[in-house]
């Protein structure tokens, strides 16, 4: 019988992020600096062996349901399908973040190799606007990619949009009318300050009302109940879908929060803020048992802060930024 793993404030954890990787074939500005990343070697990064392990270790203690894959980007790390085979077999709700451009090669593979649902980060529609952002002239590969997605059966295919303002704040509509067409479910997300160059300001943020205020320019919406979701949930009334805002910056959800994150050179973080961590690598590589690992889990999970108090006085960067801890 699993127990539950339960945080100081009574938060139970029951959603794993893992980073497969901290490498991308993007080079974003606002993920990595212009001259690029000190990618870590190959020995330093779990091996899917070491993954499958924790992974079930935190599965059969403590009962996590949910697995996502991220990177980096995920599917930059050879043979991914393996691993989600391994995963697959541990009967829990099993996703990916991927930015895509590589997704219409793999979508297949994955899908039957037993991943369940694909999240897809875009943040423009714009060509030269991705080519900007990116350093890439990758557009036209990830909407193949998002189409690459529904045609394997990946359901839902969400599209994960960072809004900054002054840079995509225009363009919440044209993603909304985007997600009706094709049938996908789009969340907006509040600019974080986890960029790699450090230039992140509250005044970039857009806010969630005002995205639901430019989304009611043009649609009628209701909201969702949103359970341990992050994303505030709304279907559109005439029965075309939904759609989502990620508020991590404006509307906290830390009080529901249940995620923990493995980043790929075996780091166990409690929060995407966290200052510190647990180091399972070590752990794995010393002979270290499955009790051990629990007990590692457990300490680090009940270490966790009420909440991250992004724009407080006290606010701390961490000192990876989002490429380096997965979303």
């Amino acid at each position: 019988m699993a127990s539950e793993l339960i945080d100081r404030f009574g938060r139970v954890h029951t959603d794993l992020r893992i980073s497969v990787t901290d490498r991308c074939n993007f080079r974003c500005q606002y993920c990595m600096p212009a001259e690029g990343m000190q990618w870590l070697d190959r020995s330093d990064i779990l091996t899917f062996e070491e993954i499958e392990r924790v992974s079930r270790v935190l599965v059969d203690r403590f009962g996590v349901r949910s697995i996502r894959l991220t990177g980096g980007e995920p599917t930059v790390r050879a043979r991914l399908s393996v691993l989600v085979a391994k995963l697959a077999k541990l009967g829990v709700d099993l996703s990916m973040t991927t930015n895509g451009a590589t997704l219409g090669m793999f979508a297949h593979d994955l899908r039957s190799a037993g991943l369940q649902r694909i999240n897809i980060s875009l943040d423009t529609l714009d060509r030269q606007r991705f080519i900007d952002l990116t350093r890439r002239d990758e557009l036209p590969k990830v909407l193949e990619g998002i189409d690459a997605a529904l045609a394997a059966g990946f359901h839902p295919v969400k599209v994960n949009a960072v809004l900054m303002r002054g840079i995509n704040d225009d363009e919440i509509v044209p993603f909304l009318r985007l997600g009706r067409e094709k049938g996908l479910t789009v969340r907006f997300i509040e600019f974080m300050p986890l960029d790699a160059q450090g230039e992140w300001s509250g005044d970039r943020v857009v806010p969630y009302d005002e995205i639901l205020q430019q989304a009611r320019q043009e649609f009628d919406f209701e909201p969702i109940a949103r359970g341990t979701s992050p994303a505030e949930r709304f279907a559109y009334t005439d029965g075309t879908g939904e759609f989502g805002v990620i508020a991590s910056v404006t509307e906290p959800f830390c009080e529901s929060c249940d995620r923990i994150r493995l980043t790929a050179e075996g780091q166990i973080r409690n929060c995407l803020f966290a200052l510190e961590h647990v180091d399972l690598r070590q752990l794995l590589r010393n002979g270290g048992t499955d009790d051990d690992i629990a007990r590692a889990v457990a300490g680090e999970v009940d270490r966790k802060w009420a909440g991250h108090a992004i724009g407080q006085v006290h606010f701390l960067r961490p000192s990876k930024s989002m490429s380096q801890l997965g979303g």
